[in-house]
């Protein structure tokens, strides 16, 4: 996917004069960095943490830096958000005794080291600060945690939802409707192209999902194979990235450096194991459901059936070849990789 500023003309739709892009239905994209910054300014600055109870006073002051970048794309009238930043804010603290005289005045930095669309459904890590460690300025920094943390994260949802909606994008879209609503009638040759671009939307009302359908077979027994799968540390060692995976029916799992996510939904000892499982690129809220049955037609031989339902045909950024890339990837960087790493070849 291209960054802003590195888009290929082809695809990026540069600004007409009448401001139309007819459906959105090509590229568009809109730098969204400085409108976060204020955004995230109107809704982190000033907020009162704690107001007198147990003595303590708490309020954060000024949003001081806000890296990395943030971007909308629009490509065939849907909304792509891409971000992944990092900010800074100030705080302040008071100890009271009392009768409502300072004890300690205290300034600390609330940390949020990554906010990234990949992340979208999850609360980031907020790091809290305090430049006093002495007793007082260590329970201004665990009231911070115990009751700020919730407001942060609540602020930082709803700066999530709003470039999900477009951020400064949907803004710009309402614009341009109005003033496409309110052009004099004598302009109906600009609303002619609206009846070419409904045909070219035919196609994406025919975007579904596929299934992945692969056979396997190793040189070992079901109960090797199935404990190499469901253990993090033999994850680690043939794909050569970090895991971590639950065992227990129910528990999460995050493989390949966190660009697989997912959930056991069925477990049966060296028979089945069966979750739903999602790329970080696929659109939000989207899961695939992967069984893998286990059979041992003979000793020392195993077949394993690979079917994976639900599989998007295209990811969030409109690429057509997830379903390609998933089939090869469970050939190539999995099987493959266990028979060459475990010597369970044929």
């Amino acid at each position: 996917m291209a960054k802003y500023g590195e888009g290929d003309k082809r695809w990026i739709v540069e600004e007409r004069p009448d401001g139309t892009n007819v459906h959105n239905w090509h590229w568009s994209e809109t730098n969204c960095l400085d409108w976060s910054r204020n955004f995230l300014s109107k809704l982190l600055q000033d907020l009162t943490i704690l107001d007198g109870e147990g003595n303590l006073y708490i309020k954060t002051t000024k949003l001081q830096k806000v890296d990395g970048e943030a971007y909308v794309n629009i490509r065939k009238g849907k909304i792509i958000p891409g971000y992944e930043i990092s900010l800074s804010l100030a705080w302040q603290g008071e100890a009271k005794d009392a009768d409502g005289k300072s004890l300690l005045k205290v300034d600390g930095t609330v940390e949020v080291p990554y906010i990234a669309d990949e992340n979208a459904d999850e609360d980031p890590e907020v790091r809290i600060t305090v430049k006093d460690e002495g007793p007082l300025g260590k329970r201004l920094k665990e009231a911070f945690v115990t009751k700020g943390r919730p407001i942060i994260f609540e602020k930082i949802r709803q700066y999530v939802e709003s470039m999900a909606k477009g951020g400064p994008a949907k803004d710009d879209l309402e614009v341009k409707k109005a003033k496409k609503d309110g052009a004099p009638a004598a302009q109906p040759p600009v609303a002619a192209p609206p009846k070419k671009e409904v045909k070219k939307e035919e196609p994406k009302t025919k975007q579904g999902f596929k299934t992945i359908s692969l056979t396997e077979k190793f040189h070992c027994r079901p109960k090797d194979l199935y404990e190499i799968l469901m253990d993090e540390n033999r994850w680690k060692g043939f794909t050569q990235s970090n895991a971590k995976i639950s065992k227990d029916v129910g528990g999460q799992f995050s493989i390949f450096d966190g660009s697989v996510t997912g959930v056991n939904v069925e477990l049966q000892d060296s028979k089945l194991i069966v979750q739903k499982w999602r790329f970080g690129s696929w659109p939000d809220g989207i899961h695939s459901t992967v069984r893998l049955t286990f059979e041992d037609p003979e000793p020392g031989v195993t077949i394993v059936k690979l079917t994976q339902t639900d599989v998007p045909e295209e990811d969030r950024y409109g690429n057509s070849t997830v379903v390609e890339n998933t089939e090869r990837g469970w050939r190539d960087l999995i099987f493959h990789q266990v028979r060459a790493v475990f010597g369970f070849g044929i």
